[in-house]
């Protein structure tokens, strides 16, 4: 059952259950009175007296009430089939002209309730509409009826008809409760009229609010994602906050620095990630690399590097080559060659190309490693996809020489200046090589 129809199923059956305890029917003075059992607005409007309409209900009769009552037991011990029978037997033939309006609204009502039992849903709705059907019933049924109409509609993903039933509800009854709203709104929200669902769940928001009492979660999250849909960052944003106060979790502080970086406000972007990540609330690997990422573009490597470094540790950060190559970058940028290298490594190791081989050369180089610096380099070159090969080789070439392999350095170095973007320094340092190695037969010679 897909999601939002799953939840319009909770929130239906929840209700809806309760008519197999009454069936809608109470006792008195041996007449009965009809009563829906649907939501939480019905116990409100059971006790009020309408006074926009006066209404001549006919009485229920005893020999009905029986034979409803005996369907009721039937249907709260879910024998649905014996229940059905009873009521099968007062409408055939010409028994359906005996019962009057009000009789044959508590007989579809009944109907109603077994079909939902079986998820026949085309079949309860069908019943329900009888019910509504029926002239001279009392209004508080017809009202809550049409309430479990609509979230039918809803179970069964019908929005349009479901928003359609629920506006017929909403011109019937003098005071909807909040919920009513947030239903009204997720309907609008699912048939994408955004502006009626935020404007009908923030009119929940507000009466919970005014009543003391704390909205759901559920209400804001709809909120929020329909603020931001509009481009009201700033009310995303302070929908955001109450869920922080009241509703802590993960994923609103990384909305939040979202939303902040949306609104190019880095401090407080970073701020929002790093209360969640000391926290201990980033369990994911997106979530740690974002956070890195926010480190070194606040210019501060070290701690981008730490965060790096242990997520690979705790293995939260998936072992991936540019996940070791951030961490390797953020260790270089902090003046941790030392640390970096491992780290930088791993990431050629795992890398498609030799791109990382050949950057990993150049970290070697600074490190005066030249014989791994010749190692990597050769290897990335060899592997092939450098963006810039001409400047792995001028790389290669100062490793040889500082190794005092002249020959080896004026080779690569000769290939580097076919290159016109490396030709003038390759060349600068032909020339130095030439006069190096003349300076040094001048030693020997002097010796």
């Amino acid at each position: 059952m897909p999601e939002a129809r799953l939840m319009f199923h909770r929130l239906f059956a929840t209700t809806v259950l309760a008519v197999a305890l009454a069936t809608g029917l109470v006792a008195t003075d041996r007449a009965l009175t009809s009563v829906s059992v649907i939501s939480s607005a019905v116990a409100q409007d059971k006790g009020k007296k309408d006074q926009r309409e006066t209404r001549r209900t006919p009485a229920l009769r005893n020999k009905v009430y029986e034979k409803l009552a005996e369907a009721q037991t039937f249907a709260e011990e879910k024998r649905y089939g014996e229940a059905e029978a009873v009521l099968n037997s007062m409408i055939a033939g010409e028994g359906k002209r005996a019962l009057n309006s009000y009789e044959l609204a508590n007989v579809y009502n009944l109907y109603a309730f077994l079909r939902y039992s079986t998820e026949d849903y085309q079949g309860a709705l069908a019943n329900y509409r009888k019910v509504v059907a029926q002239p001279d019933i009392p209004l508080a049924m017809e009202i809550n009826t049409k309430k479990t109409i609509a979230q039918l509609y809803f179970v069964q993903e019908q929005w349009q008809a479901g928003v359609s039933a629920l506006l017929e509800w909403f011109a019937l009854t003098e005071k909807p409760d909040a919920g009513s709203y947030v239903l009204l709104s997720q309907g609008y929200y699912q048939i994408k009229d955004y502006d009626n669902a935020l404007k009908n769940v923030e009119t929940a928001i507000s009466m919970h609010q005014t009543a003391g009492k704390l909205p759901k979660e559920q209400w804001y999250n709809l909120a929020r994602f329909l603020y931001f849909d509009k481009g009201d960052t700033d009310n995303a944003l302070n929908t955001l906050k109450v869920l922080l106060k009241y509703y802590p979790k993960k994923q609103y502080w990384v909305q939040a620095s979202h939303l902040y970086g949306e609104k190019k406000d880095e401090p407080r972007q970073l701020a929002m990630m790093e209360t969640a990540y000391e926290q201990g609330l980033l369990d994911r690997s997106t979530d740690v690399v974002t956070m890195a990422y926010l480190y070194l573009n606040a210019e501060v490597p070290y701690p981008a590097a730490r965060v790096m470094e242990q997520g690979l540790a705790a293995e939260i950060v998936e072992e991936k080559s540019k996940n070791f190559e951030l961490a390797g970058s953020a260790w270089r940028q902090a003046q941790e060659t030392e640390k970096s290298i491992p780290m930088m490594e791993r990431a050629a190791e795992l890398a498609d190309d030799g791109e990382l081989y050949t950057r990993l050369g150049n970290v070697y180089l600074d490190g005066d490693k030249f014989q791994k610096a010749i190692n990597s380099l050769e290897k990335g070159l060899s592997r092939g996809g450098v963006k810039r090969p001409d400047q792995a080789r001028l790389a290669l070439g100062m490793a040889y020489f500082n190794l005092g392999n002249y020959k080896s350095a004026r080779t690569v170095f000769r290939v580097a200046a076919k290159d016109d973007r490396s030709k003038k320094y390759a060349r600068q340092w032909l020339k130095y090589i030439d006069s190096e190695q003349t300076r040094q037969e001048e030693l020997k010679r002097d010796i």
